[in-house]
């Protein structure tokens, strides 16, 4: 894990396909699109499962607050794009998602983590969200976050 990541470091640099709010069917997007904006990557382990469908679920509930602020907000994991597209389409998710199967942006922001499950070490991505500055710096970091408080929080820091 790259433990090395801390608040005012650049944000690693990213290119991933996003599906579904402004993006539909599928773009294809980088960090450097989003320079003078605020970009929120929130990183969770598997669509369709409860923790993340809360998570996913609370963002959709405050969408409207989201409106009001300079942000792009990106949900991330290593599902494939059909993945996605079955999880936003089931719960009505109004933005879009990552699909970063190759693992490349778990690993650089440093999410792609060894988990124990019962007993059984897999390797897994870390709950976890980056809030991105319009200078394209690390402006807050949440680690393990908590689903069903994630909404509230990463919109307080968006507003300040």
């Amino acid at each position: 894990m790259n433990e090395t990541l801390k608040v005012g470091d650049p944000a690693p640099p990213f290119e991933a396909v996003a599906l579904g709010g402004e993006y539909g069917t599928g773009q294809t997007v980088r960090l450097a699109d989003f320079a003078g904006k605020h970009l929120v990557l929130y990183f969770y382990p598997k669509d369709n499962t409860p923790g993340c469908t809360t998570q996913a679920c609370g963002l959709r509930d405050r969408w409207p607050d989201y409106q009001g602020v300079n942000a792009a907000v990106f949900g991330v994991s290593t599902d494939s794009l059909a993945s996605h597209r079955t999880f936003i389409d089931k719960y009505g998710l109004p933005f879009p998602l990552l699909s970063d199967e190759d693992g490349k942006i778990v690993r650089a922001y440093g999410v792609w983590v060894e988990k124990n499950l019962y007993g059984q070490k897999t390797m897994g991505t870390e709950r976890s969200t980056f809030v991105i500055g319009p200078d394209g710096h690390i402006k807050e970091i949440f680690r393990r976050v908590k689903p069903d408080e994630h909404a509230d929080a990463v919109l307080e820091v968006l507003r300040k």
